[in-house]
Order: C-alpha cells, then sequence, then structure tokens
C-alpha cells in the first residue's frame, strides 16, 4: 500500500507469518480444525483485518502466563470457537520476523454479509475481557469485496 503526502511518498507494509498454535491445548486446536472452514467462500465478501500490538507487560509473561490471560482468564480460544464456521480467520506472528514489525498479530477475518452483527459481537466479547488489558493499540479495517 502506497500513500501520498505532498511530495513525499510513503508505503507501509504488514508482514506476519502463519505458525504452530501456541496457546490451544490438543483437545482445543481438535475442536478447532473439526469447525473451522478456510478462507475465500464465496458468500463470504466482508473482511476485516485487525493488525494488534501486545504491551511490553505481556511478553514479559511466560508462556504459560499468557495462555492462562488468554484462555483461563478470558476465554479467548472458548468465545472464538462460539463463531466458527461462520466467522473464517487466519492469524499471522508478526514477531517471528526477523525485522522488527509495527505490529505483533495480524487478524484476518472473513464472512458473509449476514453475519456482520455476529462479528461485531464477537469483538466486543474478546475487547472486554482480561486479555485485551494487554493490547497497546490495534487497527480495524474493513473491506467487502465485490463479485462478478
Amino acid at each position: 500500500m502506497t500513500s501520498t503526502h505532498g511530495n513525499a511518498a510513503a508505503a507501509w507494509t504488514l508482514s506476519g507469518t502463519t505458525s504452530n498454535e501456541r496457546y490451544v491445548t490438543r483437545e482445543e486446536k481438535t475442536s478447532l480444525v473439526a469447525k473451522q472452514e478456510g478462507l475465500g467462500r464465496a458468500q463470504s465478501t466482508l473482511a476485516v483485518l485487525i493488525p494488534i500490538r501486545k504491551t511490553d507487560a505481556w511478553w514479559a509473561l511466560t508462556q504459560d502466563e499468557r495462555r492462562d490471560v488468554l484462555e483461563t482468564q478470558s476465554r479467548h480460544i472458548e468465545t472464538g470457537l462460539r463463531y466458527l464456521p461462520a466467522i473464517a480467520r487466519r492469524l499471522h506472528h508478526c514477531r517471528d520476523l526477523p525485522t522488527v514489525q509495527p505490529f505483533d498479530f495480524l487478524t484476518w477475518f472473513e464472512f458473509e454479509p449476514l453475519e456482520a452483527p455476529a462479528f461485531s459481537e464477537l469483538l466486543e466479547k474478546l475487547r472486554a475481557t482480561p486479555e485485551w488489558r494487554f493490547v497497546e493499540r490495534e487497527v480495524e479495517v474493513h473491506l467487502e469485496a465485490t463479485r462478478g
């Protein structure tokens, strides 16, 4: 993506990579795989990209402490499972890349217009959890595909 401001041109690039699921148990992973559907479904004409940066306090926690906040306290995975398969998602990790990135995660969601209220509800629930105290910043970019 490129933007121009005055005579100067600026380019924004978001980079991330898919990785192993770091905070799920075997049972949770099995449930996720059984319920979720892939991206690119014809009826899913709405998409939302949410880049997220967590606080230094989040990254100072150990893996098991982050898991505790994410699932035991916040029920992040349990909540997300309730919205599958209607809302497809993919998480990209940015901290795994060799260069410093402006965000830690790129979260990508796709769904059909009928599911837009459910998507808003999902975000509202996740943002009301203890995990969200560790979100330093996020940006919400909504996109709509045109077919034909």
